[in-house]
């Protein structure tokens, strides 16, 4: 798999072998002297679900935008199934769309606002029935056409924003942080499903969201975005375990960060002690973070002898306990640290076996392979 280099903008491939569907080559957006995209290249195969992940003012809306058509690219190119379509305004490019808003007309029933784009394509009077009618069915509303959109809950309304947008069959199907206006509970029923959806009907999805648990549920890959450019392109788990920056590492989940320096041997040193990590590229001498995550940090009860050949335990005191249902989330210092308190995630068992509790002395383990390296912000450039 080749990763996206944000300095060289390479094309970043998919994660499989599918063919190709939609490319995305040395693609730019300027608002007046603002540049919200910088050089933005990317592929997506065919029937992929991708989701556009980063914080607001990131640029995945207005990239999604540009692929829409809806705010043209200042430069650059956009291809869909081997054609240009670059320049060709929305009416002409082959995609359905969903907002966060759900966009329905209030005035038509929720049969009228499903026929809508197939009324405009032409289709006859016995053909849009049967499909109106199938795609009810299809996201289990059955019973609600001849209702107004303003008699059918949130929830309910985005299904049928959803029938709207792949009423006419789209070879691409764009959602803009669809579910970010819904209730937690109806989120997570909703987004499990549009994934079997997108899977049943095999159309190529992107998805921009700025909520990492649903990045994470729904995409088979993720395009984490940053101030206009690709931080990273890949699977959940390589997003998640293998972070290529300190900005993924910290904005997809929880994530401890120590000041740390690069010892001679690559290991990082951390006040007067040196931690074995996880292969990195600095060099001895280099100041970096240190990071991992809390549910990696390993408990054991004070006397833990681990052997000369790991030099990641050490002593810490528990200073404080969050119950957080599945897990009780600590705080533990230790004056290696400088001041800084490293959260742990522990399982309930664990805190019961070990016998945990606040203002208790305990060892923990940092794994080697789950103790990361990253560029310090305060490094001079």
């Amino acid at each position: 798999m080749k990763h996206y280099d944000v300095r060289t903008s390479a094309v970043t491939q998919p994660a499989d072998s599918g063919k190709l569907y939609l490319s995305i080559e040395n693609l730019w957006k300027a608002f007046g002297s603002f540049m919200a995209l910088k050089d933005i290249s990317l592929t997506i195969n065919e029937g992929e679900f991708v989701c556009f992940l980063g914080p607001s003012g990131c640029g995945k809306t207005t990239l999604l935008r540009a692929i829409a058509g809806l705010d043209l690219q200042t430069k650059g190119t956009v291809k869909q199934a081997g054609k240009d379509i670059s320049n060709l305004p929305p009416s002409e490019r082959d995609f359905g769309i969903v907002f966060q808003s759900y966009a329905l007309f209030p005035n038509l029933t929720i049969e009228k606002n499903i026929a809508f784009g197939l009324e405009n394509a032409g289709r006859s009077k016995s053909e849009i029935t049967a499909r109106v009618t199938e795609l009810l069915n299809l996201v289990s509303l059955p019973d609600q056409g001849k209702k107004y959109p303003a008699q059918l809950s949130g929830g309910q309304q985005q299904r049928i924003a959803l029938a709207r947008a792949i009423a006419t069959n789209p070879g691409l199907l764009l959602l803009d942080e669809p579910l970010s206006a819904l209730d937690a509970k109806v989120r997570v029923h909703l987004r499990h499903e549009i994934k079997e959806l997108q899977r049943k009907l095999g159309v190529t999805t992107v998805m921009v969201t700025h909520d990492q648990e649903e990045a994470l549920s729904m995409a088979d890959r993720i395009v984490v975005m940053n101030h206009g450019v690709i931080e990273q392109v890949g699977a959940p788990t390589e997003i998640y375990r293998e972070p290529s920056s300190l900005f993924v590492a910290d904005f997809i989940g929880e994530m401890n960060q120590i000041k740390s320096r690069v010892a001679d041997d690559g290991s990082l040193s951390i006040g007067e002690k040196t931690f074995a990590c996880h292969e990195h590229s600095f060099r001895g001498g280099d100041a970096v973070v240190a990071a991992i995550r809390p549910e990696d940090v390993i408990p054991h009860e004070v006397g833990y002898q681990p052997g000369d050949e790991n030099r990641n335990c050490i002593e810490v005191l528990l200073h404080e306990m969050e119950f957080l249902g599945s897990f009780w989330r600590c705080r533990l210092q230790n004056d290696l640290f400088g001041g800084t308190e490293l959260f742990a995630d522990f399982s309930i068992n664990a805190v019961r076996r070990l016998d945990l509790g606040e203002g208790k002395n305990m060892v923990i383990e940092l794994p080697v392979d789950r103790l990361m390296a990253f560029e310090s912000p305060e490094a001079p450039a």
